[in-house]
């Protein structure tokens, strides 16, 4: 039996709302989100045409304007990015060839001009503070591991239960949620053909088990390709491909108290492959795919009273 979920504030669904921000001034998927002192900086990315970009944009959250910053020396889509006090890392991502890139640059805004680094041991993209599982190849993974930055080595968890497909994945902190995702067809599979899933499997870490998933914990949607975050006590599942023909707009909500699925409010650009970014009181959605790709950005937030 799974123990109790340890008291936490869970905000009623009437206490989510979406701040719609001023749009990028350019369309991208696949770009990189960064998060400091009241500014959001979107970094590289995906073109209309398919192409990765060098742009810089950054949005000061206060007076709802966005500037240009100069340009990524390596036009890339899909790197990482963190802050370093006032700079700005960036390293990997792909190229326009789809190949990984190595390259590792640093904005100094002292400066205002990029620097190169010393190139990344091993060409990546993707990369990721929180690995899922994912793909390897064309097959889905059920690969669950955690790199410890203090001893350096990995650590090997048990498997997911079932193997997905662009998944979302979200954590409380005691326990990690794997939710939704593109089931393909396998020898134990029912469906002939790749399908979308509400599943949710919730693993918990003090007790290092995956606990049995319910008919009553799935989503409400099922739905792949979608954001995933932790916001007011809750799990978060935005948008994303559904059986619909168009992206998703619904947005659902788990409460861990109460051990069910409860919508919120809805996404007011519907789309999917968007870039996530959460703070303390904020999921930001940027960018993705609806016709094309998008410029929109929208942030998920919580009223401090209903």
């Amino acid at each position: 039996m799974p123990m109790p979920v340890p008291n936490m504030a869970v905000s009623p669904p009437k206490s989510f709302f979406w701040e719609v921000f001023p749009p990028m001034p350019t369309r991208r998927v696949y770009c990189t989100p960064l998060f400091q002192d009241g500014r959001l900086t979107v970094l590289g990315g995906c073109s209309e045409t398919g192409l990765p970009l060098d742009s810089v944009e950054v949005l000061d959250i206060g007076s709802q304007t966005w500037i240009q910053l100069p340009p990524l020396p390596t036009a890339r889509a899909g790197a990482a990015a963190v802050a370093l006090g006032t700079r700005v890392l960036v390293m990997g991502g792909m190229d326009g060839q789809q190949n990984p890139l190595s390259s590792v640059e640093i904005y100094n805004p002292d400066e205002g001009k990029w620097e190169r680094k010393t190139s990344l041991g091993q060409p990546s993209m993707g990369i990721s503070t929180v690995e899922k599982g994912g793909r390897q190849g064309k097959l889905p993974v059920t690969a669950f591991e955690a790199f410890d930055l203090e001893m350096r080595s990995w650590t090997r968890f048990p498997c997911i239960p079932s193997r997905r497909a662009f998944a979302g994945c979200a954590t409380t902190g005691r326990s990690f949620f794997s939710l939704g995702g593109l089931q393909q067809p396998g020898p134990h599979n029912f469906y002939s053909r790749p399908h979308f899933v509400s599943t949710m499997e919730e693993y918990d870490s003090e007790m290092g088990i995956w606990i049995k998933s319910t008919r009553a914990s799935r989503m409400k949607e099922k739905r792949a390709d979608f954001v995933a975050g932790f916001l007011g006590g809750r799990i978060i599942a935005a948008g994303g491909l559904g059986n619909q023909p168009s992206p998703l707009a619904s947005v659902e909500s788990y409460n861990p108290m109460k051990k069910r699925w409860e919508f919120v409010a809805p996404l007011p650009s519907p789309r999917c492959s968007c870039a996530s970014l959460q703070t303390p009181h904020m999921l930001f959605l940027i960018g993705g795919v609806a016709q094309g790709p998008s410029n929109a950005v929208e942030a998920l937030c919580m009223r401090e009273s209903v």
